[in-house]
């Protein structure tokens, strides 16, 4: 079915729609934002396509609006996507009783535990049933280049982008990340989401993590990873070992594996200030290996 239209937003000289549309993967009326950059919007040019995954709380118009995201995009002549973090009004039971944990914190896994399990299927979401669905409408059909694709993400949207990225070889050009959560079965955050979206085993936590995916050689004989990764030096969340990067670059590491740059930002934190400040830096990451630089 098409989108449905809620706004349409002139911004950097191309717009942004923010559309709603039927999911078959939650079952529920879905919320996502699509930046037109000017060259699209305006000179009907088919552009590549920069998927951004928002952190935990988000909805898709956190990042649109205070991201920054659209001046690279204007300037480079990429369309930005801005996708949710999970279903919502499912209402099930401890969906929201934190946080941290249920909706605006799907955490881009298809949930296997009950209540969530048939609901909760962000990773189909995101990385099969949005795409499919922008690529064949009638408004974007003919603007988005279904054949260039990035991804990149913040926070939980980072582990997102890093796990998608390596989980389908093909899909992406390149991926980034803004203060990823790059280790999540040894963190906090990743092992309450995990224990509750795919229950105890922590195999099948391993599947959905980063860094154990580079370990268990899942980037084997694919050649560099393509990857930029940002994080603050003054974000708590990093502090706190929720965040783990040099778990992922050690992963790397002894996997043999280059095309991972890691870079730590002297007195930045997990905010939006953070991201604002290098969004033209990852904007550029991904225009590089989408054939614009």
């Amino acid at each position: 079915m098409p989108f449905t239209v809620k706004a349409k937003i002139a911004s950097f000289g191309g717009y942004l729609y923010k559309l709603s549309h039927p999911s078959s993967s939650t079952g529920t009326e879905m919320a996502v934002s699509v930046y037109l950059p000017p060259q699209a919007a305006h000179q009907n040019q088919k552009v590549p396509v920069l998927f951004y995954l928002s952190g935990l709380t988000c909805t898709p118009d956190n990042c649109s609006e205070k991201g920054f995201f659209q001046h690279g995009a204007a300037r480079r002549g990429l369309a930005v996507v801005y996708p949710d973090t999970s279903p919502r009004g499912l209402n099930l039971p401890g969906e929201k009783d934190s946080w941290d944990f249920g909706e605006g914190a799907g955490f881009y896994v298809d949930a296997a535990r009950a209540p969530f399990a048939g609901k909760y299927r962000m990773e189909t979401y995101v990385a099969d049933e949005l795409p499919a669905a922008l690529f064949a409408d009638p408004l974007f059909a003919s603007l988005l280049d279904a054949s260039r694709v990035s991804i990149t993400g913040h926070s939980m949207g980072g582990h997102g982008a890093l796990t998608l990225y390596l989980r389908h070889p093909g899909k992406y050009r390149s991926v980034s990340a803004f203060a990823p959560i790059a280790n999540p079965s040894n963190c906090p955050w990743g092992q309450k989401a995990f224990s509750g979206y795919l229950g105890d085993d922590r195999a099948a936590w391993a599947e959905h993590d980063a860094t154990e995916l580079i370990r268990s050689g899942a980037w084997k004989d694919r050649g560099d990873l393509k990857a930029l990764v940002d994080v603050g030096t003054a974000d708590n969340f990093y502090k706190q070992g929720q965040l783990l990067p040099e778990n992922l670059a050690k992963a790397v590491e002894e996997a043999g594996l280059k095309g991972l740059e890691l870079r730590y930002q002297k007195d930045y934190d997990h905010s939006y200030y953070f991201m604002a400040t290098f969004s033209d830096d990852h904007v550029d990451h991904a225009a590089k290996h989408l054939g614009l630089l």
